[in-house]
């Protein structure tokens, strides 16, 4: 008789890591003895400090948070949702748990059994790979190539990622570390820790760190009467520390905590015990970074029951964003994660927003960012740009249908609002009739911009024109999108104009080699870093991808990057207009962090000689690439 039960558990567990890589007898083994496990929502399946279990767990339906308490605050670390395992910690040491596992709403798991995955790890290398990888380093890329479009990666090994993602990325770690002498007694240690409220300090002689003492050493060693507290620190602290170099990554940090059994490391100048201490790292630390990574605040994000719950979200991707900038993180790869976030956030408000409609979508449609997030480089959080395409219908259904995705629009820009998405004020959004259109209207309405060229709609194409689909059909905007190369390639003049709006802003430097200012207005005397250098390489991306009939690329280094691999006489040109994108990218970002404004104005008078330099490094492509516009387009004849 067949063990129905058993075979749809194989079915499931076939599609998620580690049991994919499982020969067909070993999964069905570990299905036949699955027990199955109802939570209610808030109910724990384990607690922090509670024994292990018998059994490890994979949710089948529903959310498990874990959550680490630490010095009275209770961080959530990840969202474990469908095909995630845990409770591996009895697979690696069998001691207590270092988090708690509560179910965020009713779900049903499947818990393993410790021992038989014990005896398949035996056997097969790769499985061994995994469960090492996912509870030592807890790596999650949302851009691992073996993701298959989830936000987990089917991690084998500790390897560097392409994108650097947050767990290979250097800790973060407090560079003013607490501090006594080698002669001082342990009740003078306690009293400067009480002070300095931490719960660690180090032990130093000449800058040098001898030991450390932590308040579990207090606890176990001094309150239990073991020791008089009125003696040396020597006599309880833990030495030699474990010392590692600024550069230590968040997973070489955890693995080296679960290795040697401590929950501090020593930063130290060259990484070696001998050399001066610079800084201590803490398992509090890595643990909040884990709580503020992308992968969890996007889980977060999907499962947001409203706008507040979101508002909360973007204001931690505001101090991840910050984090990268401080870290050197590639500019390319912060962009990815923070549009990513950005992307998020719009989905969920539109679907709250669908919820609260009365009835469902009456036709297809698509919402549409436009602008800086279209082009996926919105870092800093900016007013919205926004459209809405609807299927075409009769006559008779137009006004009816166009209402009820205005009302939708409406609904989604207030939440996006509230959820730190100023709203634009030139309009430019879908909760404006003008911008919530059929796809006929929206084809009429580009057909008209691109044969009918004026300031104004050249203007409206340089932000409509960077538009991406973010919810909705992904065929009714593929269609518009045809429609607008179609009228591009029945009236090319077009480009010409387009180019002409894309000479307007000279470049950055005048005939001194000084920076071009603004003249007047609240910004006179200060550089206009968006228009004066980073928008000519937008408008320079947008034309030769258009022209070249280029349509899967709007963000501007991918632009630049697909123009380098179609015109390799140019691709030393293309590739430095890259590099300069992101230089200036970057330094927007840190200046509008720096002033908590856009980062688009600039006092000269703030700056070094080493930031003037290397901003005016970064300008020479930018009259490179309106050169080759200016020949390309005979845009001479049109000034």
């Amino acid at each position: 008789m067949k063990n129905t039960i058993a075979e749809r558990i194989f079915d499931f567990l076939k599609n998620f890591p580690p049991f994919d890589v499982l020969e067909k007898e070993q999964l069905f083994q570990i299905a036949s003895q699955v027990k199955v496990t109802y939570v209610e929502k808030g109910d724990f399946v384990f607690k922090q400090e509670e024994n292990p279990h018998l059994h490890f767990y994979i949710v089948k339906d529903g959310a498990i948070g874990l959550y680490r308490t630490m010095e009275n605050d209770q961080i959530l670390v990840d969202i474990c949702d469908e095909g995630d395992v845990f409770g591996l910690r009895p697979l690696i040491q069998n001691d207590h748990y270092l988090m708690s596992a509560k179910a965020n709403e009713e779900s049903i798991l499947y818990a393993i059994s410790v021992d038989l995955l014990k005896e398949i790890i035996k056997i097969n290398g790769k499985v061994q790979k995994f469960i090492i990888a996912s509870f030592s380093s807890n790596i999650k890329t949302p851009y691992a190539k073996t993701n298959n479009g989830q936000l987990f990666a089917n991690v084998e090994t500790l390897e560097t990622i392409d994108s650097n993602f947050s767990e290979v990325r250097t800790a973060e770690f407090s560079k003013n570390p607490i501090t006594c002498s080698k002669n001082a007694t342990i009740k003078e240690a306690a009293q400067i820790m009480s002070s300095k409220r931490v719960g660690s300090i180090l032990i130093v002689e000449n800058k040098i760190p001898l030991g450390i003492i932590t308040d579990k050493d207090l606890r176990l060693k001094i309150a239990t009467g073991l020791v008089s507290i009125d003696e040396n620190v020597s006599k309880i602290m833990s030495s030699p520390v474990i010392t590692f170099p600024k550069e230590i990554t968040i997973a070489e940090a955890q693995i080296a905590m679960i290795k040697n059994k401590v929950t501090h490391l020593c930063i130290t100048a060259n990484g070696k015990p001998t050399s001066e201490l610079v800084g201590i790292l803490s398992e509090h630390d890595i643990v909040v970074l884990h709580g503020n990574n992308p992968s969890v605040l996007i889980k977060e994000i999907k499962r947001a029951k409203d706008t507040e719950k979101l508002k909360y979200i973007k204001e931690k991707a505001s101090k991840l964003l910050k984090g990268y900038i401080e870290q050197s993180i590639p500019i390319i790869f912060i962009s990815k994660i923070i549009s990513e976030i950005n992307d998020a956030i719009t989905i969920k408000a539109i679907e709250l927003s669908l919820e609260e409609m009365e009835t469902q979508p009456p036709v297809k449609y698509g919402w549409l960012a436009l602008g800086s997030q279209g082009r996926k480089e919105q870092l800093l959080t900016t007013d919205q740009d926004n459209a809405l395409v609807f299927e075409d219908v009769s006559k008779e259904n137009y006004k009816t249908t166009k209402d009820y995705f205005l009302l939708l629009a409406k609904k989604v820009t207030n939440k996006l609002h509230t959820v730190g998405f100023e709203y634009c004020p030139a309009n430019m959004m879908a909760s404006n009739p003008n911008w919530c259109l059929s796809l006929t209207e929206w084809k009429t309405q580009f057909n008209s911009w691109i044969t009918k060229p004026s300031e104004d709609t050249i203007m409206l194409c340089t932000i409509f024109f960077d538009y991406n689909l973010i919810y909705g059909d992904k065929q009714l905007v593929s269609n518009m999108t045809d429609s607008i190369f179609k009228s591009i390639h029945t009236y090319e003049i077009f480009l010409n104009f387009l180019g002409r709006n894309a000479l307007l802003n000279p470049p950055p430097l005048g005939f001194f080699r000084q920076f071009l200012v603004e003249q007047d207005g609240e910004h006179k005397d200060q550089f206009d870093l968006k228009s004066r250098a980073l928008m000519p390489l937008i408008d320079a991306a947008r034309l030769l991808t258009l022209s070249l009939d280029i349509k899967d690329k709007n963000n501007t280094i991918a632009r630049f990057n697909k123009l380098a691999k179609i015109e390799p006489q140019n691709a030393d040109l293309y590739l430095s207009c890259i590099d300069s994108f992101k230089i200036l990218l970057r330094y927007r970002t840190k200046q509008g962090i720096k002033y908590n404004d856009s980062g688009r104005f600039i006092e000269l008078n703030k700056l070094n000689k080493s930031e003037k330099l290397k901003l005016k490094g970064c300008f020479k492509p930018i009259k490179d690439i309106q050169e080759l516009l200016n020949v390309r387009y005979n845009l001479s004849q049109m000034m």
